[in-house]
């Protein structure tokens, strides 16, 4: 890890390794996480994920390796030293939510404030703030058992938020959940995440999940961390044969972003190139239009194959009287989920711009849907055509060469 690295981490685990007897249910884990990261741990029950997130705030010893908190190693730290880092840093949240059936909504959102010793007033504001940021406001009075299943995670959720630590361990917290109230959380959490800009370390056994809300990714496998990455790089890039299997039936669409599947644009000029530049590109290419740049490769939209050549044939110069604004364009951070509709409603390839408005790469169509269907897009030696031409290749030549229609700064450059 670089130095920069350490000073931005938060946590790090440094040669883990947790045994029982003869079983070993961490093997060597090391990793560190990024302060203001949702981190998610994923593997299938028995992969060693539930007893490393309880190394990690020392409700278990490790076997061997150390864990560093916000910058305490923990491991052997005595009983009361833990509880203060404990109450400065880390809150945990409980698949079966762990609520004092006995207590109020409030009076449970509040309680590690009471055990950190806050005055009453003071850890009642507290609590009805977090209450109502996590959507419980007017459930203040009720007991948990009056509450849904997902109200109640919501209390438990709160209860951590509420104690103000820098970190949160969610240990298969939304598992107990119906798939609507559990995708509704899953949202919830993001929002927190993005407003508190809390460290966020999450255990689950459901890829879509940990695709959904990580930063990043650790898979277990049998006790070891086999891969640790971005959902993008373990999507399309698995380390080994488990994580490729693992990963083949997720949703694509809402993982993969135009960034990672967007090509370089090949039917491009720029706004100064004149509109017998522009008609030769597109005969080049067998496309019916192509995009225009800025002197800067700043995006200024599309020109189309018979306004070109209407051009050409007039002796017109100035390609901007024909730039057309009917090209799509994203950012590159757009999942593709949201290019489909984009897609179908344009004859175009999709213009991925970057934060400039400077043109970084187009989406064809033919790529979209290959990266829906996780198929290569590769044709050997037939290249895929970003939009078929309306007009026919002899005809854009005839007229380029046609001695009446010669730009003079350009004679001889199509003979």
């Amino acid at each position: 890890m670089t130095e920069s690295q350490q000073q931005s981490s938060i946590l790090t685990a440094t040669g883990l390794g947790k045994t029982f007897g003869k079983n070993r249910a961490v093997i060597d884990a090391s990793f560190d996480v990024q302060r203001g990261e949702i981190f998610v741990v994923m593997g299938l029950s028995g992969s060693g994920k539930s007893t490393l997130i309880r190394m990690l705030n020392g409700l278990l010893e490790p076997t061997s390796g150390s864990v560093t908190v916000a910058g305490t190693t923990i491991s052997g730290l005595p009983a009361a030293k833990l509880r203060e880092v404990r109450k400065r840093s880390v809150s945990m949240v409980f698949q079966h939510f762990a609520l004092l059936p006995h207590r109020t909504v409030i009076d449970n959102v509040a309680y590690g404030l009471e055990i950190q010793g806050v005055a009453k007033a003071e850890r009642l504001e507290r609590a009805n703030t977090i209450i109502r940021l996590v959507g419980l406001d007017g459930r203040q009075n009720s007991l948990p058992s009056q509450l849904s299943g997902g109200m109640q995670q919501r209390v438990g959720l709160g209860r951590a938020l509420a104690s103000d630590t820098d970190i949160l361990l969610m240990d298969e917290a939304f598992s107990a959940l119906d798939p609507l109230i559990r995708r509704e959380m899953q949202e919830q959490l993001i929002e927190l995440q993005s407003e508190l800009g809390k460290t966020i370390i999450f255990i689950t056994h459901d890829l879509n999940e940990a695709m959904f809300l990580g930063d990043r990714i650790a898979v277990m496998r049998d006790g070891r961390i086999v891969q640790i990455g971005t959902p993008e790089e373990i999507l399309t890039d698995p380390a080994n044969d488990y994580v490729a299997q693992f990963v083949q039936d997720v949703d694509r669409a809402r993982v993969l972003t135009a960034a990672s599947v967007m090509e370089p644009a090949r039917s491009v000029v720029t706004v100064t190139a004149g509109p017998r530049a522009a008609l030769r590109t597109m005969r080049d290419l067998q496309s019916q239009a192509t995009f225009v740049l800025g002197r800067d490769r700043t995006f200024a939209g599309v020109v189309r194959d018979r306004d070109v050549l209407r051009q050409v044939k007039r002796g017109e110069t100035d390609l901007r009287s024909i730039l057309l604004d009917d090209a799509t364009t994203v950012t590159s951070d757009v999942v593709i989920s949201e290019l489909v509709e984009l897609s179908v409603g344009s004859d175009l390839p999709i213009a991925v711009l970057d934060d400039r408005k400077r043109l970084i790469g187009v989406i064809p169509r033919v790529t979209l849907l290959a990266a829906l269907g996780n198929v290569s897009t590769h044709t050997g030696e037939i290249p895929v055509t970003e939009t078929i031409a309306t007009i026919t290749v002899s005809e854009m030549t005839d007229t380029l060469l046609d001695p009446t229609l010669l730009d003079p700064t350009l004679e001889g450059a199509d003979r």
